[in-house]
């Protein structure tokens, strides 16, 4: 089932705690090591609900190929 976000004008606990813990002077380095941290931790997210997904639907290589082919 698809989410849908709605626009959010305030920010949750979580977001406040967030600020509060990086309210302070970073190195590029520690940066983006942060950032690498966060798209690790999205990426593997997108990767279990791709994987459920491909398993609730049944999909299989030949029906990625398929999807690839297209109807040119």
């Amino acid at each position: 089932m698809a989410t849908i976000h709605k626009a959010h004008t305030e920010l949750n606990p979580i977001q406040v705690s967030l600020l509060r813990l990086f309210n302070r002077p970073m190195t590029e380095e520690e940066t983006l090591n942060l950032k690498k941290a966060m798209v690790a931790h999205y990426s593997g997210l997108l990767a279990e609900e791709v994987n459920r997904v491909v398993a609730d639907k049944g999909y299989t290589q030949k029906d990625f190929d398929e999807m690839l082919k297209g109807d040119d």
